[in-house]
């Protein structure tokens, strides 16, 4: 038996329906399973995986290193399956995009059960109190870095200050309900920055740019073996990224808000 979540989503295989990155297409038998990417490919172009194996797929990118999101944009190509019924489907959509059609259909009712910052980390003890710490300016700017679509399709649904929910164009059908680990981790580390004595940088705007320039790629092209996971690594993306925020932050700040050493 499916459930009553996935029998809402098969409603809308018609013939095909792309979730996070994975293309669905109604075939004779049942259903086929690639990677929206490989979507024009052939099968003969494409590596034939059963079920069991996609639980291997869907942990590490094309590197080899460990996905702590399963939504993350980064889910390895050229690989084909086969799900011979509904609940095989299911099954491979669960085991790739683990919660993610329940939640899906959660966030279709009157009232989604969100769970926004301020509530999310009103309830952390220990090492992760800190992150209350944090102001909505803050807190945004780790929100942005963090849940931007580089990095996660999630859409997301919490909202802290005057940030919005994710615009659903911009990422997939999957809704993050409440912040994750990785989101947490770097508002521990985002609020640990904030504590540390700042240092005044006097720079022209073209070597301000220079720096961006700099940082965006590193962002953008991250080393092979960084694990995505690890925000205590300086070169992590979203680190990069929350330098970028918080920079362009500084620059566009009255005189009288810039902290002086």
């Amino acid at each position: 038996m499916t459930t009553p979540a996935f029998q809402r989503l098969r409603c809308l295989i018609d013939p095909e329906l792309l979730f996070v990155q994975v293309m669905v297409q109604r075939v004779p038998g049942g259903y086929s399973l690639r990677h929206g990417d490989d979507r024009m490919k052939t099968e003969g172009d494409l590596r034939r995986v059963d079920l069991a194996s996609l639980r291997g797929l869907a942990m590490f990118n094309a590197s080899g290193v460990f996905r702590p999101l399963r939504c993350a944009p980064d889910l390895i190509r050229g690989w084909v399956a086969e799900a011979r019924d509904d609940e095989e489907l299911e099954r491979a959509l669960e085991i790739l995009y683990p919660g993610c059609v329940a939640d899906w259909n959660a966030a279709a009712l009157p009232n989604p059960p969100v769970t926004h910052f301020r509530e999310f980390v009103s309830r952390q003890s220990g090492m992760y109190r800190i992150t209350n710490l944090l102001n909505d300016d803050q807190a945004a700017r780790v929100a942005s870095s963090c849940c931007d679509a580089r990095f996660c399709l999630r859409r997301r649904l919490w909202t802290i200050g005057t940030l919005e929910p994710d615009a659903q164009h911009l990422k997939s059908a999957a809704p993050c309900l409440e912040p994750c680990a990785v989101l947490l981790e770097l508002a521990r580390k985002a609020m640990r920055l904030e504590q540390e004595e700042k240092s005044a940088a006097w720079l022209a705007p073209e070597e301000w740019r220079s720096i961006e320039v700099a940082l965006e790629r590193l962002r953008d092209t991250p080393p092979s073996q960084l694990r995505t996971g690890d925000v205590s690594d300086g070169a992590n993306p979203r680190r990069i990224q929350l330098l970028l925020e918080n920079m362009r932050a500084r620059q566009t700040a009255q005189p009288s808000e810039v902290e002086t050493p």
